[in-house]
């Protein structure tokens, strides 16, 4: 029985900055199992990746990490192409793996299954039906609300999701998306949209300017912590909701968790790849931003 059971695909990506290009293992999958590393949490990934790429799988097992690692004809493989704007970026898709089965996934357990689908096909209703018999189901919804054509990532609606958000304990968007799946622009309106639905908690990032989390009808405001330098915002939600679950499943509350969660995403921009900082680090960060505004408040 785990603490919190990641379900995604770990994707080969071609990272192009204006520092340069750079082919890497990525996915919500690997930048979540990386934030959670050095944390005292019982963890298990479950990826699908072709046999070219499971070096990456070793790689997170030498860390100590417990990775169930299914065989697919491909990897995924995404271009993800940023601008100046470290906060926004374009993406083609070059190859796509196998979907996700209740088959493959019937004997584990956990309390939280943190699911982050990258494209529609990823993981099936069916799927997170069967998982929420077992455990609370936090969502990426990013992956619903794109599909490819040509190579080009292209935003879709998600037709099952009056359906499939009856079984979402915690749902994480974007601001974009929150507007995509609602129809609102007030994303508090779409926060509460969503737990109409049957959400219990919403977590919407904004970037650089922090994130709102909606949960027992109270928004909780998180503030963006400041990283002393902005090399590489790829995985930062990721990072952000590894932080989040962490603290949540560790009894800390809501607010909490959000800001634990804001403050390890802005260490992990500080460089590139995945945050696999400490606890201990990501408290200091806290600490030192709170120093700070209370010091020009």
């Amino acid at each position: 029985m785990y603490d919190i059971c990641c379900v995604g695909h770990i994707t080969l990506d071609k990272v192009i900055t204006a520092n340069g290009e750079k082919l890497m293992a990525g996915g919500t999958s690997f930048y979540f199992s990386n934030a959670l590393s050095n944390m005292d949490v019982n963890y298990c990934l479950v990826t699908s990746l072709a046999e070219s790429e499971m070096h990456f799988v070793d790689d997170l097992r030498i860390k100590g990490l417990t990775v169930i690692a299914l065989a697919s004809k491909h990897t995924v493989n995404f271009e993800n192409n940023y601008s100046k704007n470290l906060y926004h970026r374009t993406q083609r898709v070059l190859q796509t793996a196998d979907s996700f089965t209740v088959e493959q996934l019937h004997q584990v357990e956990a309390a939280i299954f943190h699911l982050g689908p990258l494209l529609a096909n990823d993981i099936p209703l069916m799927l997170i039906k069967d998982l929420a018999n077992r455990g609370k189901i936090s969502l990426d919804v990013q992956g619903y609300l794109r599909k490819v054509e040509n190579k080009s990532v292209q935003a879709i609606g998600w037709q099952d999701k009056k359906e499939a958000l009856k079984y979402v304990d915690i749902l994480k968007a974007d601001e974009a998306e929150m507007e995509m799946l609602t129809g609102y622009k007030d994303v508090r309106r779409g926060a509460e949209m969503l737990c109409e639905w049957g959400v219990k908690e919403v977590v919407i990032t904004f970037g650089s300017k922090g994130s709102l989390i909606y949960a027992q009808h109270i928004f909780y405001d998180i503030p963006a912590y400041t990283p002393a330098v902005e090399i590489d915002t790829t995985g930062c939600g990721d990072t952000y909701m590894a932080g989040y679950l962490y603290q949540r499943i560790s009894g800390a509350s809501v607010q909490v968790a959000g800001e634990f969660g804001a403050a390890m995403a802005s260490l992990k921009i500080e460089s590139s790849g995945p945050f696999t900082g400490t606890k201990k680090a990501v408290l200091m960060q806290m600490e030192k931003s709170k120093t700070y505004y209370t010091t020009i408040n």
